[in-house]
């Protein structure tokens, strides 16, 4: 039977004959136990499944399924109903619809952009179908009085409602007419995967689940109103007809309750477990007087602010243990979070460890190279430094300088290439740490171990983490919150003006740059491409180079080489440039206190973090600072909230708190955080309300379940959970 896409339930493939070998299941498994779902058969690798070739299984790692259980493990993302036919007079617009119906009439129309069109009708109405992409041998299946099925999403038209591009099937007139016998789910792709392939599969792999005598990791004990494992994986992947749509699409059936709770439980279990191995180690102790603290102090212009002293006191507290610190300092932009760290760092050095400090990018390790040179040459002590950039003969003296012990070291994330060496690393100090992969944190604490001690981590972010993230995403390590400004500054004041007005702002540029104060025009990201962006950025420099010819103008982007992004950098802090163009990689570490006006392009690209990161690099003085963001109309529902927040609140907690109901706990924290941005199907916003549950249920666990661990963080998180093994 001619058809354009053919309906999974016709195309299924025949179940392999390889029978399941039943492991006796148990509520609590015994530690030789096998991580899986106790079925040989779903442990075996996809290409056990008939079809699945060597090219297939490729893409199907792409979205990290390897085994026949990694299948059943891949849910579906929304659901399609296909289990009954709607009367075309029912269809509304919007509606995704089964629609059967006659053919009145097939006709290619020539207008603006060639089509096929095909009028249905059932008797209660009129449907039109529209193929944009199609061949004359299609168009001549569609004979008048031909019986068509077809699935698709109504939309208005010219013609009343069409279908575009819809699946369909022509039926015989005397034959019934098949429908599903559940409701149809649709998975996450990828290139050259397509939905009925992967539903074949699964199916495949759900004959093989109905075999198996299923192991539940998570003791029913915990949650005795849940279905089991089993019945929601069969549910949630063939959910019967009469199945309660609205609660899957909101995610409240109780199958995807379990499933949700058990995934989360899983990344919970994994962040202990990884707290838990840091703890069993030893770490050096810090015994110090204090005395480079006090020197250091005496030479500071102003007072530690009281929450500045206070995690101080908790830094010390863990360093004069004898396990690994790993702390996380959150602190809003300026709280003064690079002085902690230095405070920690001289008792460190006191004790005679040397301390490295690596920062994401190169300007934000310059920034921190300079602050420590600064602070720590007047008390003899030598700052190393260590960047991709350093090369040949420089590179090798930097070398000689770290493995000869100097008490200092900043850098980016070359510090954990192999030929460096430390001759005793004793604290590491992380900035940023979500722009790091956890491995790349975790190599570097292996490069400072010395027999059976491990050095001391303590992390910094000046993206203030919600208490929801922190729950679950820094459940490894202990909290500590910058949350008091210095005294002196004065709030930032912000504006939002369409960039219909751009002549206006360029005129009040114009005129405080002539003041002798400076100001910042930032480019923000076009379609993910920073060739795009860095271009923009080189177009609004020429433009405002033009227009501003009485001001000096600099140019920073992600595509310079790191000595001229230098170079600028050091022209615009000396005040030789007054108006500095850039792209977002300004978003953290420039300190200019002479910096009072910052122009922000199309805000409704960035997200509130980044946002507020980059007005930050404004209002480090004690005059008063503006901020413009200068959008483009209309402004979408999100880019409303946005840009209505930035000018509601300067508290980066408020902001990322919404920050994370806008955009999802991924992006909020990086997408190399690893294992939060690709959740199988627990959301950290949708689902916060289950958190309190799974802490509890994750202790009693550990406590009463050990042997269940590994296996229920294996079957959620595989490779990804490997990072705890370290």
């Amino acid at each position: 039977m001619p058809t354009s896409t053919p309906s999974p339930k016709a195309s299924r493939a025949p179940a392999t004959k390889a029978s399941a070998k039943k492991s006796g299941a148990t509520k609590k498994a015994g530690p030789g136990k096998k991580a899986g779902l106790g079925s040989d058969q779903l442990a075996q690798p996809v290409t056990v499944l008939k079809g699945v070739g060597a090219a297939l299984a490729e893409k199907l790692a792409k979205l990290r399924i390897h085994t026949v259980e990694d299948l059943l493990f891949h849910l579906p993302l929304r659901y399609q109903d296909r289990t009954r036919v709607t009367p075309m007079g029912a269809v509304r617009r919007g509606d995704e619809v089964v629609v059967a119906g006659q053919v009145a009439l097939a006709d290619v129309t020539k207008g603006r952009r060639k089509a096929l069109i095909v009028r249905l009708s059932d008797g209660t109405g009129s449907i039109t179908l529209r193929f944009f992409h199609f061949n004359m041998a299609q168009k001549n299946q569609f004979q008048k009085g031909t019986l068509v099925r077809c699935y698709g999403e109504a939309r208005p038209g010219a013609s009343g409602l069409e279908l575009y591009h819809p699946e369909y099937r022509l039926v015989a007139q005397d034959h019934p007419m098949e429908m599903e016998d559940h409701l149809t789910p649709v998975y996450p792709l990828t290139e050259g995967l397509t939905q009925n392939r992967l539903r074949q599969l699964i199916h495949l792999a759900l004959e093989e689940l109905k075999k198996a005598e299923v192991i539940d990791w998570l003791p029913q004990s915990l949650f005795p109103n849940l279905p089991s494992l089993k019945e929601s994986l069969l549910l949630l992947h063939e959910p019967p007809p009469d199945a309660p749509v609205y609660d899957l699409k909101d995610y409240k059936h109780p199958s995807q309750h379990r499933l949700i709770l058990e995934e989360l439980i899983a990344q919970q279990l994994s962040l202990l477990k990884l707290r838990q191995q840091h703890k069993h180690h030893q770490a050096p102790v810090f015994h110090s007087t204090g005395m480079l603290s006090q020197q250091m102090l005496a030479q500071l212009p102003f007072p530690l602010t009281g929450a500045q002293s206070r995690v101080i006191h908790e830094i010390e507290r863990d360093i004069q243990q004898g396990s690994p610190m790993l702390r996380l300092v959150q602190g809003d932009v300026g709280a003064g979070k690079t002085l902690v760290a230095a405070m920690a760092a001289l008792q460190a050095i006191e004790a005679g460890y040397q301390v490295a400090v690596m920062a994401p990018t190169e300007i934000l390790a310059e920034q921190h190279f300079n602050n420590f040179t600064q602070w720590f040459t007047p008390l003899g002590l030598e700052v190393a430094w260590m960047a991709g950039k350093l090369k040949g003969k420089a590179r090798q003296t930097q070398l000689e300088r770290i493995a000869d012990g100097a008490p200092m070291v900043v850098g980016t994330h070359a510090l954990f290439q192999e030929t460096v060496e430390f001759k005793q690393l004793g604290l590491i100090v992380v900035d940023e740490q979500h722009r790091f992969g956890v491995h790349q944190r975790l190599s570097l604490r292996e490069k400072g171990q010395q027999g059976d001690l491990y050095p001391h981590q303590l992390i910094m972010t000046a993206t203030p983490i919600p208490r929801t993230l922190a729950m679950s995403a820094y459940a490894d390590l202990d909290t500590s919150v910058i949350d008091e400004l210095p005294p002196g500054r004065t709030p930032i004041e912000t504006v939002a003006l369409a960039d219909t007005r751009r002549d206006e702002i360029i005129q009040r540029i114009a005129a405080a740059c002539h003041q002798g104060k400076q100001a910042y025009w930032v480019c923000t990201l076009i379609e993910d491409s920073e060739a795009l962006q860095c271009q923009a950025a080189e177009t609004t420099f020429d433009d405002l180079k033009e227009r501003l010819q009485g001001l000096n103008i600099g140019l920073v982007h992600g595509r310079m080489k790191p000595q001229e992004k230098a170079e600028i950098m050091a022209r615009f802090k000396a005040n030789e440039l007054q108006l500095l163009v850039a792209t977002t990689v300004i978003e953290v570490g420039v300190d200019v206190p002479n910096a009072t006006l910052m122009v922000i392009e199309n805000p409704e690209r960035l997200g509130l973090s980044q946002l507020h990161q980059l007005r930050g690099r404004v209002g480090r003085g004690d005059q008063q600072s503006y901020c413009v963001l200068l959008y483009h109309t209309p402004l979408s529902k999100n880019g409303k909230a946005r840009v209505a927040v930035m000018r509601e609140t300067q508290d980066g907690f408020k902001i990322a708190e919404k920050d994370l109901e806008l955009r999802g706990p991924g992006e909020v924290l990086g997408t190399r955080q690893t294992g939060l941005a690709q959740m199988k199907i627990a959301d950290l916003v949708r689902d916060q309300y289950l958190l309190n549950d799974v802490n509890k249920a994750a202790n009693q666990l550990i406590e009463h379940y050990p042997e269940n661990l590994t296996p229920l963080v294996e079957r959620w998180l595989g490779g990804a959970e490997q990072y705890a093994q370290v």
